[in-house]
């Protein structure tokens, strides 16, 4: 009950077998092949250059109005040291004081930060916007929409 091959078989299963292996490889070779040159294609980007990327604005520059250059030194212009930023520090602490010790502060916070603004900010106008037919006109129109949308679906 032993194994009745002969040399033949072995060798031909044994060729079968080194096929099948050269074959693998083969296709082994051929995916690494397409997938080196997946990657030297297309580069992926980084999420944060796709943000960075998104963000870029700077075809946008030619349409906005020229602005004077103010006479105040820009932020960039101001190199932060430890000098600098302490006596930042020191002016914005005593500002706080000062707000803080104020009685109409300490009375209504939001009044008082209401009217701080209302003071220091810019008045801008806004244009009067023109409407057609006014309020009452777009009560109407809403209502000859609803009459019109109930006729056309008792005629259906």
């Amino acid at each position: 009950m032993g194994k009745t091959s002969s040399k033949k078989d072995e060798s031909k299963h044994a060729d079968r077998k080194f096929e099948k292996k050269l074959e693998f490889y083969a296709k082994v070779r051929d995916t690494v092949a397409l997938g080196a040159q997946k990657t030297i294609k297309k580069k992926k980007l980084r999420p944060r250059e796709k943000k960075l990327k998104a963000y870029n604005l700077s075809s946008l520059a030619e349409f906005l109005p020229d602005i004077e250059p103010s006479k105040q030194p820009t932020t960039s212009d101001f190199k932060v040291t430890s000098k600098s930023r302490q006596k930042l520090v020191m002016k914005e602490a005593n500002q706080l004081k000062t707000v803080l010790n104020d009685p109409v502060f300490k009375a209504d916070p939001l009044a008082a930060l209401h009217q701080h603004l209302q003071s220091t900010q810019p008045v801008i106008e806004k244009p009067a916007r023109k409407s057609e037919n006014g309020k009452k006109g777009r009560k109407k129109m809403k209502k000859k929409k609803k009459k019109g949308s109930k006729a056309q679906s008792m005629e259906e």
